[in-house]
């Protein structure tokens, strides 16, 4: 087995070596002065069974790119078997035709991968759970859940209650009301354009609770922020947040500043960008994707890993 890493995220990379008791393979990548990428692996991996830890970050297109890139590499140094490891798949906010003459780019990205050479995804927390479908080689689909709902029950807030910020999340907020045993919200929302969200309506009871906020991906934070307002104008005691992937852009961290959300709590599936000005709580899913790179190499079910 050989875990190697581009340039997306090599400190989680290096937590995932670390849980596997193993080192990340030698790669070089450098650019051609017109801006284009070279890679070579400098392993031996005739025969190996190899893992490319990337998310598809900021900046997405290089990322992706360098995947791409990395995979070819590894196919024509025969290795056995390619996993491209996805903590963040990114592109995946277009997974339906909702307006006329617009492209389904996860299924592209999802294209692009398997064509690269990727004989298995190893993926966490996907934007919508149907991506797993526009796939024709095996899938690992993970969760953040248990870990972040573990850190919010040893929080131990006073009366909780789950809220969903837009209707698209509640089966992952359901899972988390779950986890927690407290009782479930729901806020309906309307989208002005990529980054403006205008919440309408909740759905549950918030009054004199501690509502907790539970989403996949937050950008501009314009959904949650808006949330949190309507939250707060129906009792809530406090508001806070979980996001399983947090891209924030500047915008997205001003915009936190001025809401009523107290803190924050987000995974290291992406580097985070963040200078220290609002609270929040950083958890690594290095652990969970490690084990899961090993279950996958010997060949035993990672099913277990979805429990608290």
């Amino acid at each position: 087995m050989k875990i190697y890493s581009g340039n997306a995220h090599p400190a989680l990379a290096k937590k995932i070596a670390d849980h596997c008791k193993t080192t990340l393979g030698d790669l070089e990548i450098n650019r051609f002065p017109d801006g284009e990428i070279f890679v070579k692996i400098k392993d031996n991996i005739r025969g190996e069974d190899a893992f490319v830890v990337q998310p598809i970050c900021y900046p997405p297109n290089e990322n992706f790119m360098e995947l791409l890139i990395i995979m070819d590499a590894m196919r024509r140094a025969s290795a056995e078997r390619i996993t491209a490891v996805l903590p963040f798949y990114g592109y995946a906010r277009q997974d339906r035709k909702d307006q006329p003459r617009v492209p389904i780019t996860a299924k592209l990205v999802a294209n692009l991968l398997v064509a690269a050479g990727a004989s298995r995804i190893l993926t966490m927390d996907l934007h919508a759970q149907q991506i797993q479908g526009f796939f024709d080689i095996p899938v690992d689909h993970l969760y953040a859940a248990p870990i972040l709902a573990r850190r919010l029950i040893d929080r131990n807030f006073p009366r909780p209650v789950i809220v969903s910020p837009d209707t698209g999340g509640v089966k992952m907020a359901q899972a988390y009301a779950h986890f927690l045993e407290c009782g479930l919200a729901i806020v309906a929302k309307e989208r002005r354009g990529p980054s403006e969200v205008d919440a309408f309506s909740l759905v549950g009871s918030v009054e004199d609770k501690t509502a907790i906020m539970v989403d996949d991906l937050s950008t501009t934070a314009g959904t949650l922020c808006s949330a949190s307002r309507l939250l707060k104008e129906n009792g809530a005691l406090d508001v806070v947040a979980a996001v399983s992937h947090a891209p924030l852009v500047p915008q997205g961290l001003e915009r936190l500043k001025k809401s009523s959300i107290s803190e924050l709590f987000v995974t290291d599936s992406v580097p985070l960008q963040h200078d220290g000005t609002f609270p929040v709580t950083t958890l690594s899913v290095s652990d969970l994707l490690g084990e899961a790179i090993l279950r996958i190499h010997e060949g035993r079910s990672v099913s277990s890993l979805f429990k608290l």
